[in-house]
């Protein structure tokens, strides 16, 4: 049946209407669907470009840090938060530094999509300006010179804090290890105790003479000469790992002991290994 004229006005009307009688959250989800962020490969951020990290490359590398739910993670330069989410999956309390504020809320939408809302933090803030001491392992894809820049605050931080770059390295601190992942490369760094001087201590038994080892220090590449007594002794095997230590002190071809510590400052206490007889041990650093 044909609309009479008034019917035709009336039906406009209400149509231009509609808008305003939906509920303000019909006509919200259009308008928030349209203005979502949407980042693309290769755009300019406040240091780098952003280049996502590839799924399988996150997964290595927080295989690599041996990341747990009581590790504390931060990712520097968070981008679309996958490595963080990655790591909240797995457990760890996870902290993304983010300079973009778009690429926060991106990551806050992804956390909320995959249930990790409570793990997973979003920073907006300049990495250099962030406090991320109390991190026990950090993740970082960012450009030689930052990974240098950053490298001084990374070096004070607690010793067994694990390091992961993807792509690229530390200039002379030498990687802990190194992975190749599909052609891209990621490396570990442990950070070492600060243990460069001369420590003392008493070996044990009746026959107990002072022992004496001085350390050179390269990151955790260690070099040192030792004394037993007055004679001059070979010092062997040094391994630094974090905070821990183990050497051998050679008094002769046949005569040695093998030394294993935990460093705190200006002390270290372990076991120690001769003959096939083992014993506690502690030792302090007299100079730096």
């Amino acid at each position: 049946m044909p609309h009479s004229r008034f019917e035709v006005l009336l039906l406009g009307g209400l149509l231009a209407l509609a808008p305003a009688l939906l509920p303000p959250c019909a006509q919200a989800q259009p308008e928030q669907a349209a203005k979502e962020y949407t980042p693309h490969i290769g755009q300019s951020g406040k240091d780098v470009v952003w280049v996502p990290t590839p799924q399988p490359l996150v997964e290595r590398m927080l295989d690599m840090a041996k990341l747990t739910a009581r590790d504390i993670h931060y990712d520097l330069g968070s981008g679309d938060g996958r490595t963080v989410i990655t790591a909240a999956k797995r457990g760890a309390t996870s902290f993304g530094v983010e300079f973009n504020p778009d690429m926060v809320v991106l990551s806050q939408r992804a956390a909320a999509r995959e249930g990790v809302t409570g793990k997973a933090t979003f920073i907006h803030g300049d990495i250099f300006q962030t406090d991320f001491s109390k991190a026990t392992v950090v993740t970082l894809y960012l450009l030689p010179s930052l990974n240098v820049k950053l490298r001084p605050t990374l070096l004070r931080m607690k010793p067994g804090t694990r390091v992961v770059s993807h792509a690229f390295d530390m200039d002379d601190w030498k990687p802990d290890q190194t992975a190749d992942v599909e052609g891209s490369k990621a490396f570990l760094w442990i950070v070492p105790a600060r243990i460069e001087g001369t420590w003392r201590w008493n070996a044990a038994g009746p026959a107990a003479r002072p022992i004496e080892i001085t350390l050179k220090q390269h990151y955790q590449q260690l070099d040192g000469t030792a004394h037993v007594g007055e004679k001059a002794a070979q010092l062997r095997d040094l391994k630094l790992d974090g905070d821990q230590i183990t050497f051998s002190v050679f008094e002769s071809a046949t005569a040695h002991t093998d030394y294993t510590a935990r460093v705190n400052g200006n002390s270290m206490t372990g076991t120690m290994k001769h003959s096939g007889a083992e014993t506690k041990w502690s030792a302090t650093r007299s100079t730096q």
